[in-house]
C-alpha cells in the first residue's frame, strides 16, 4: 500500500485534518506545528487530539508529519533567533508527545555568513539540547536545495550534523524530491545512483520520509520552487519511479505542492494508480 498524504491546515485541530485526510484518498497526512511564519502555538485540545486518534485507528492511518515553521534557525547569527528556534522545538516535541511516534520535520537552517561548519556545529548543538531520550517523536533533517546560505543542501552536510548529535537514534532525514534535485542530484535521471550516494554518505536507514513534489527550475538551480506533479522539471515518469523505488516505497510521501484540496486529491489518485502493489 503506498502511504501517501499531503499538507493539511491544522487551524481547526487534529480531528478536521483526519476527516479531511479521508476525504481526499489520504492514509496520513503533515501540518505545520504553529503558524509557518510566526511563534506562538495555540493550546493542545487533548479532547481533539483523543477523537482524531481514534479516528486514526480505525482508518489505519500511517504516522504524521509534524513541520516546524519556516521562520526558525538553529544556526543563526544572533542568539535569539537560536534561543527562540530551540524554545519553539522543546514545545513542538513535548506537544508531539500527545501523538505517540509521529514524525518531526525541520529545514537546519542558514548559517548567514558564518559558514557551513559553524552552522552545523550550531545545528548539532541545538539538537543535542533538545532531544530526550524517552520521546517517541523521531526528528527529520530536510534535504535543502541550496539557496543562499541553507546547511543541508548536501548529503555531507546532513551527515555532519548527525555525527554530531549524541542521540542518534532519535533522528532521520526526509528527502524533498524538488530540493534534492534543485541542488544538483539527478533523481530523475539517476534514480540510482543518487540513492547509492544517499546510503554511502548518510545510511538508507535514516531516510524516514519523503516530500514528493516536481520541481519549476532545472536541476542544480538552487531555487527551491515546488511544481505540481508532473508539470515540471522531474516529470512523471521520474516521480513513479521514486513511488516505486524498493529503497522509497515502503516510506510515506507527502505531497507539498501547489494545490488545493481537491488538486491533492486528484495527485493522491494518481500516484495510487502508478504504484505497483
Amino acid at each position: 500500500m503506498l502511504k501517501i498524504g499531503c499538507h493539511l491546515s491544522s487551524a481547526k485541530g487534529f480531528l478536521a485534518m483526519g476527516r479531511e485526510a479521508v476525504k481526499i484518498g489520504a492514509n496520513t497526512f503533515q501540518f505545520f506545528t504553529r503558524n509557518p511564519r510566526g511563534g506562538k502555538a495555540k493550546a493542545l485540545d487533548l479532547d481533539d487530539v483523543a477523537a482524531y486518534r481514534a479516528l486514526a485507528e480505525e482508518q489505519g492511518f500511517f504516522p504524521i508529519l509534524a513541520h516546524a515553521p519556516y521562520t526558525l534557525n538553529a544556526c543563526a547569527a544572533d542568539e535569539g533567533l537560536r534561543t527562540f528556534a530551540k524554545e519553539t522545538m522543546q514545545d513542538d516535541l513535548q506537544r508531539l508527545e500527545h501523538l505517540p511516534g509521529s514524525m518531526y520535520n525541520f529545514h537546519p537552517g542558514s548559517h548567514v555568513k558564518q559558514g557551513a561548519e559553524v552552522g552545523i556545529e550550531l545545528i548539532a548543538a541545538q539538537l543535542n539540547g533538545i532531544l530526550r531520550a524517552e520521546q517517541s517523536t523521531t526528528v527529520l533533517l530536510e534535504t535543502m536545495a541550496g539557496k543562499g546560505s541553507e546547511v543541508g543542501r548536501s548529503f555531507e552536510e546532513l551527515r555532519a550534523i548527525l555525527d554530531r548529535v549524541e542521540l542518534a537514534d532519535k533522528m532521520g532525514v526526509c528527502l524533498d524530491t524538488c530540493h534534492v534535485f534543485d541542488g544538483g542530484y539527478d533523481i530523475a535521471g539517476s534514480l540510482d545512483g543518487v540513492l547509492e550516494e544517499f546510503d554511502k554518505v548518510v545510511g538508507l536507514g535514516k531516510l524516514q520520509a519523503v516530500h514528493l513534489n516536481d520541481s519549476m527550475n532545472p536541476i542544480g538551480s538552487h531555487k527551491d520552487r515546488h511544481q505540481k506533479l508532473g508539470e515540471g522539471s522531474l516529470g512523471l515518469d521520474a516521480l513513479e519511479r521514486i513511488v516505486n523505488h524498493p529503497a522509497l516505497r515502503e516510506l510515506p510521501f507527502y505531497l507539498e505542492t501547489p494545490n488545493d484540496l481537491e488538486g491533492y486529491a486528484r495527485e493522491i489518485a494518481l500516484m495510487k494508480s502508478l504504484y505497483k502493489a
